[in-house]
């Protein structure tokens, strides 16, 4: 952890930023429950509404994840950053005052804009940031620990929700997102060196006071070049073989994961009954062996082993974690199932290791960006195929008894890219 001190202020700024959305996690399936189907262990309503959710944030950040990463190339991480940290505030707000269906509406239309811009984004500019600062032969250990400080606090935040109480979550929640925007603005150095761009400001790039033959000035005709294209994303992924077969690896990986807890916390609800501190308990344990395995293992293992390889093994474990899940009998399996996180929480940070790689220094967050985009489209899809799967599986329709298919479908999409070419 030595090597890495110089990036103390990043780590606790996503340290904040992650405790202020992860401890309302294990609590909004039950709130989500309560506005819109209270008494009721089953709703297709709540299971829908956070499909068509998950779709339109996809939407939103496949085209605001590559933009936010490479306008950070051009104007800085630190400024960059400031955004989503803001916005995040707003929706927690919303369901730290109130908790009736009318303020659940109001926070998921919020939630629903705001995330199109925060969702990853924070941890995509952090991931460049840290590319910015740690030479190659130490991007992967960096990489492993940074997620595994977002995972101390998934840890944190699932303890505190079994502390609190559901309106004390929301209302604690709230004021870390305040808190941690206020830190990084304060601490956080900028890690983007060429200080006569970051002295620019960002809507005055491209145009001047001068005015053209036909009397038209520069000023109607503004550009923002630093918006890039699918042609730009398109050129990126051609640019390296590898860079693309990671860009493969990631879509297929987040199209898993996606459908895993698209499914996941309503088929446990459904099943075995799981509330609110189950569900605290299933992450609590979740959390922990990530951020042990990220922080103490990935050091080891990644030099060791090579970032391919331990990739290779990250993801086999994902499947069997995941087709777990989907056979469960009885009510300790998921606990079980869980633990298969030590090695599977490997491959995003080796992914965005080997990515990073593949460009130059300047370029850092096209390439985080470009790769966070392509998760988001996997995103936008993903609850097309899952959702239908999880609502028709837990009803009363189902066409066989299987509660958990959905999730084994997802295991089967993670299989499809198990072994790294």
């Amino acid at each position: 952890m030595e090597k890495f001190s110089g990036l103390g202020h990043l780590f606790m700024t996503v340290f904040l930023y992650n405790l202020s959305t992860f401890m309302v996690i294990p609590a909004i399936t039950d709130v989500t429950m309560a506005a819109l189907c209270p008494g009721m262990d089953e709703c297709s309503v709540a299971i829908y509404l956070t499909g068509v959710q998950q779709v339109i944030i996809g939407l939103g950040t496949l085209v605001m994840m590559p933009m936010l990463g490479n306008l950070s190339d051009k104007y800085g991480r630190k400024a960059l950053l400031t955004v989503p940290m803001t916005l995040t505030i707003i929706p927690l707000v919303i369901l730290a005052y109130g908790r009736t269906r009318n303020f659940f509406y109001a926070y998921y239309v919020l939630r629903t804009l705001t995330a199109m811009v925060c969702e990853g984004s924070v941890h995509c500019l952090a991931l460049a940031y840290v590319a910015d600062n740690v030479p190659e032969s130490r991007r992967a250990p960096a990489f492993g620990i940074l997620s595994g400080i977002g995972s101390s606090a998934f840890v944190s935040g699932t303890i505190s929700t079994r502390l609190l109480s559901t309106p004390s979550t929301f209302q604690v929640a709230a004021g870390l997102a305040m808190v941690a925007a206020v830190y990084m603005r304060v601490f956080l150095p900028e890690s983007i060196i060429d200080d006569s761009v970051l002295a620019r400001p960002i809507l005055k790039e491209n145009f001047d006071d001068k005015v053209h033959p036909d009397g038209e000035s520069n000023r109607s005709v503004q550009t923002f070049r630093a918006m890039p294209s699918l042609e730009d994303t398109i050129t990126l992924l051609k640019s390296s073989w590898t860079f693309s077969q990671a860009a493969m690896v990631a879509f297929f990986n987040n199209f898993g994961d996606i459908g895993l807890h698209t499914s996941l916390l309503y088929y446990l609800k459904a099943c075995f009954h799981f509330n609110k501190d189950q569900f605290a308990d299933l992450m609590l344990i979740c959390g922990i062996a990530g951020a042990m395995s990220q922080v103490l293992l990935m050091p080891i293992l990644a030099p060791a082993l090579g970032e391919e390889k331990l990739l290779s093994i990250a993801l086999f474990c994902s499947c069997a974690h995941m087709f777990l899940y989907s056979i469960a009998w009885s009510s300790w399996v998921p606990y079980v199932a869980a633990m298969f996180l030590v090695m599977s929480v490997f491959a995003p940070p080796c992914l965005r290791s080997i990515a990073s790689k593949q460009v130059g220094p300047n370029e850092q967050g096209k390439a985080q960006g470009c790769i966070s985009g392509i998760c988001s489209f996997a995103n936008v899809i993903s609850p097309f195929a899952f959702t239908p799967l999880t609502a028709l599986f837990l009803s009363d329709a189902a066409p066989f008894h299987f509660p958990g298919f959905s999730i084994l479908c997802a295991g089967f999409a993670v299989v499809r890219i198990s072994i790294f070419p």
